[in-house]
Parts: C-alpha cells; sequence; structure tokens
C-alpha cells in the first residue's frame, strides 16, 4: 500500500504575488453612476406664523444642554422620567439595534474590497480496480492527504463595490437619524403625556375644591330649609350639584390611570407597578400652566439640520443615488483573479523538499452578453427609487414646516384664548358670589345659583383645558424643530468603518460625528451606461 501526501503552500514568489495584489485592493478603479447631491427645496426666509409677533429667535440649547431639551420645563419630576426613556424604553432599544446591524452591514460591504483567502483539508483512503490497465497503481490502496490555501479577488474596477459601500454607510447613517427621530418621538410623547397627567390633576384639585363648595352649599340651603326658608327643590338642586361633580371628579380618574400606564410603558417599566402621586395642591384653576416655550431657532432653513426625519430621508435619496452606480456597473465585465500554491509529493519525505511545489496564478473576465433587458430593468428600478426617495426627501421637508407652523399658530391663537378665558373665569366667579349672597337675602332662587356655580365651573375646567393644550403645543413644536439634534449628530463615514465604536446611544451620543454632504440636487437618470 502506498501512500501520497499533498500539503499546499504558498512559496516566497506567491507571497509577493498576494502582497501586490492586496495593495491593488486599495486603489479605486472607475466608478460609475453620478455622484450625490443633495436635493434642493425652496425654504422661506422666516416662519409666517412669526411674523408680528414679536417673538424671540432663540434655540431650546441656550437654556438647556444639548439634546436635554425637556429641562426648560423646569420639572425635576419630568427630568428624572426622560432620564429613563433612552436606556430603558423599548422601541428606543430596538432603534439601536436597528443602527448596529446597518453599520455592521457596511463592514461587510467594505470586505469586497479585499482578497478572500481559504483554507481546506481533506483526506480520502481508495482502492483502484485491478483490471486498470497500464498503471502501477492498480489493485493498490491509496491514502491521499490534502491541504491548502487559495485566494481570489475581484478588483474593483467600475466601482460596483464603493458604490456598495456609499450606499450602506448612507443607510447606515439614516438608520442613525431614524434611531434619534424614536428618541425624540418617545421622549416628546412621555413629555406630553406627563403634562396632560398634570393637567388632570389640577382639574382633579379644581373639583375637589367645588365639590367641598358645593358641599357647604347643601349644608346651607339643608338649614335654610330647616329653618322654613328655603323650599325641598333647592335641597334637591343642591346635591344634584354636588353628586353631579363628584361623578365628574371620579371619571377623572380612568383618564389618569391609562395615562399613568402609558408613561410607565415608556421608561420601560411595566403599568403593573409604576406609579406616579398627584402633585401638592395650588391655589388658582389654571396655576399648572406653560412655564416656558420654545422658539423656533433662527431661519427655517435651520430646520434641515435639526430634524432627525429630515436628515435621514436625505440620507436614504444619497442610499438611492449610489445604488444608480450598482446598478450601472453590472453593464460591464468583472475581472476576477485567482492565486493557488504549495507543495506536493506522494509521500511524507519528499513534500517539504523544493522539487515538490507547484503553483497557479490566473484572470477571470466574465460579462454578460445577452439578458433580454435584465440589467436595463435593474437600472431603470434604482433610478426611480431614487426619484421616490427625492420626493419623500422633499415631503418631509415640506411636512416639518408645516409642523412647525402649526405648532406656531396654536401656541399664537391658545395665548389669546387663555387670556379670554382668564377674564370669563373672573367674571364667572364674580357673578357667583353675587348670586350666593342674593340666594341668601332670598332675592332668588336656589336655580340662579346652580346655573352661577356651573358657569363658573366650566370656565374653571375650560381654563386648566387650555394650559393642558399649551403644554402640548410647546412640547409639539420642541419635537417639530428637531429638540436639540443636529445632523452633526450623524455618525461619520470613519465611525461606521470601525466596529469597535459604540452603537451610539440616545440623546446625541453617537460617537465621531460629522455632518452629511451638501449640495444642490442632481438627478440619478445622469449616469451613463451602454444599453
Amino acid at each position: 500500500m502506498r501512500h501520497a501526501y499533498r500539503y499546499r503552500l504558498t512559496s516566497r514568489r506567491l507571497i509577493a504575488v498576494a502582497a501586490t495584489l492586496t495593495a491593488l485592493a486599495t486603489l479605486d478603479g472607475c466608478t460609475l453612476g453620478p455622484d450625490y447631491r443633495r436635493p434642493t427645496l425652496p425654504v422661506a426666509a422666516t416662519y409666517k406664523e412669526l411674523q408680528g409677533t414679536g417673538w424671540a429667535l432663540a434655540q431650546p440649547a441656550d437654556q438647556a444642554s444639548r439634546g436635554a431639551w425637556w429641562t426648560i420645563y423646569g420639572d425635576d419630576t419630568l427630568n428624572a422620567l426622560e432620564a429613563q426613556v433612552a436606556d430603558a424604553n423599548q422601541n428606543v432599544l430596538a432603534a439601536q439595534a436597528h443602527f448596529r446591524a446597518a453599520r455592521a452591514n457596511v463592514a461587510q460591504q467594505r470586505s469586497h474590497f479585499f482578497p478572500v483567502v481559504t483554507a481546506s483539508g481533506d483526506y480520502s483512503r481508495t482502492r483502484t480496480s485491478q483490471n486498470i490497465l497500464y498503471t502501477s497503481k492498480a489493485g493498490h490502496t491509496i491514502n491521499d492527504y490534502a491541504a491548502g490555501l487559495d485566494a481570489t479577488w475581484e478588483p474593483d474596477l467600475w466601482g460596483r463595490v464603493a458604490r456598495s459601500v456609499e450606499a450602506a454607510r448612507a443607510n447606515a447613517q439614516a438608520s442613525a437619524a431614524d434611531m434619534q427621530a424614536v428618541l425624540l418621538s418617545m421622549q416628546a410623547e412621555l413629555a406630553t403625556d406627563y403634562f396632560e397627567l398634570r393637567g388632570i390633576d389640577r382639574e382633579q384639585q379644581l373639583l375637589n375644591d367645588t365639590i367641598a363648595a358645593y358641599g357647604d352649599s347643601v349644608d346651607l340651603t339643608q338649614h335654610r330649609y330647616d329653618g322654613g326658608i328655603a323650599t325641598d327643590a333647592d335641597v334637591g338642586q343642591a346635591q344634584t350639584q354636588l353628586q353631579t361633580t363628584q361623578a365628574q371628579a371620579i371619571d377623572l380618574g380612568v383618564q389618569r390611570a391609562q395615562l399613568e400606564h402609558a408613561i410607565g410603558i415608556l421608561v420601560g417599566q411595566s403599568p403593573s407597578t409604576f406609579s406616579l402621586p398627584a402633585i401638592p395642591a395650588v391655589p388658582g384653576p389654571a396655576a399648572y400652566t406653560v412655564r416656558a416655550i420654545a422658539s423656533p431657532p433662527g431661519v427655517p432653513s435651520t430646520l434641515l439640520e435639526r430634524r432627525p426625519d429630515i436628515a435621514a430621508a436625505e440620507r436614504r435619496v444619497a442610499a438611492a443615488n449610489a445604488e444608480v452606480g450598482v446598478a450601472t456597473a453590472a453593464f460591464f465585465p468583472n475581472l476576477m483573479l485567482a492565486v493557488t500554491g504549495g507543495l506536493e509529493a506522494t509521500n511524507y519525505g519528499q513534500w517539504l523538499m523544493a522539487p515538490a511545489r507547484f503553483w497557479s496564478l490566473g484572470p477571470t473576465l466574465a460579462g454578460t452578453l445577452l439578458d433580454f433587458g435584465g440589467r436595463e430593468a435593474v437600472r431603470d428600478a434604482a433610478r426611480a427609487q431614487y426619484d421616490e426617495s427625492v420626493a419623500q426627501y422633499r415631503q418631509t421637508v415640506l411636512d416639518a414646516f408645516g409642523e412647525v407652523e402649526d405648532n406656531l399658530a396654536t401656541l399664537r391663537v391658545l395665548e389669546q384664548e387663555a387670556a379670554a378665558q382668564d377674564r370669563a373665569v373672573s367674571a364667572a366667579q364674580r357673578t357667583l358670589a353675587n348670586v350666593q349672597s342674593r340666594y341668601q337675602s332670598g332675592a332668588i332662587t336656589y336655580l340662579d345659583v346652580v346655573v352661577a356655580q356651573t358657569t363658573a365651573l366650566t370656565n374653571e375646567r375650560q381654563a386648566v383645558a387650555i394650559a393642558r393644550r399649551r403644554m402640548a403645543a410647546s412640547v409639539a413644536l420642541v419635537k417639530a424643530l428637531g429638540g436639540g439634534w443636529s445632523a452633526a449628530d450623524l455618525p461619520s463615514n470613519e465611525a461606521l468603518t470601525h466596529p469597535g465604536e459604540v452603537a451610539g446611544k440616545a440623546a446625541g451620543k453617537v460617537p465621531d460625528t460629522a455632518p452629511p454632504s451638501t449640495g444642490q440636487a442632481e438627478p440619478a437618470r445622469a449616469a451613463s451606461a451602454p444599453g
């Protein structure tokens, strides 16, 4: 029985060739497809709803640390809750994981720039037929040992890999912006729910105070009835007014419980264990009201750099533009270089000797001659997807401006409404005091008191409701302005290249950042390619 042992091992010449090929891998070839330029969009010089209002143009960051926009409201409880969103909210954590996956895809696409080296080893034991003629191995059992290294490399002659990396980086930056958009959305939702809950607490206090006053009215009416001054109808009306208000106060518990549960979920806690105590009692119908309202930062054009959803849409335009280049490169042939080398012998004693060496090096050039329009269809689809992404980007910008204008208008109108409502509350309270005095003197019936009480309570509750709406609009405006975020917070190409970087925590903690490229629009169909 004879043994054959083969071991593939690169010689010094092959090592030099492989090193040369690796160096060539870093060189840029011809990059096909259109170079990216940011789409343009007409932007107004100022916000329409700011004209003639006397609002100051100051960024929220003037009053708070970057990203922590909620601190402008000066509420310690809200600050503590918001601090938990980035680390505990499951939607935010999911967005962070999605960004890490997108960044890993960048590394995967970059790996195509370099050679692929594979190692193999196998063993087989074979017996040949005795009927094989003209061979000394007939009827023998042969052991075959093999181990080797092979290297293949496809130079990026037409920029297919470069465009794929460009698209992957843009998509990763879009994912990072999405992550910040989700974070901002969760933070704004928490602030909105929190202020709504506090508004309900204030309304609950108002109803409790009213119930106490109505209780005194019932006692007074009952005392007057016992003295023969009031009628039993007066007593019944007073009791009805009291019990109706008690029912309204109880009904608020449903809304508060739902908001408390929602806040618990936003901070990553079970609604079964999370609780938020009511605020201490304060005087006045609208004591819990707007403490700070963020005004627009600069001119509308700065909004393009402050909103993460706009940044995400713009980065997806860049990715779609790069995909046009990938589709264009498919019209050109691919060059593949393959290297194999080593030593081969039939026994252990000979396989390490110089005569046993072997190697092979050869290129392969392959291209599609006929695919019945398949590549043209892929390129046309890439161009259409680019046009779609441009339209979506411009729509996102328009929607963003609309949100800012809407909330500016809401705050402007609500400010006027709040002033008018405060006057209505004062008038209703004066009327109620006058009616109660006249009732006690016997000049009017208790029905007049009921009407005055109902009017006063309705106006006071409306004042609290307006205060809640102003807080909600204030938060919505901060969100519409980007919440202190900036496009400069997007991860740079260098940060996306190194997998050791942190995946970018919330509140603008993505490391090593740089703003996305800017410029004028260039239609993706400007790419040139045969076919």
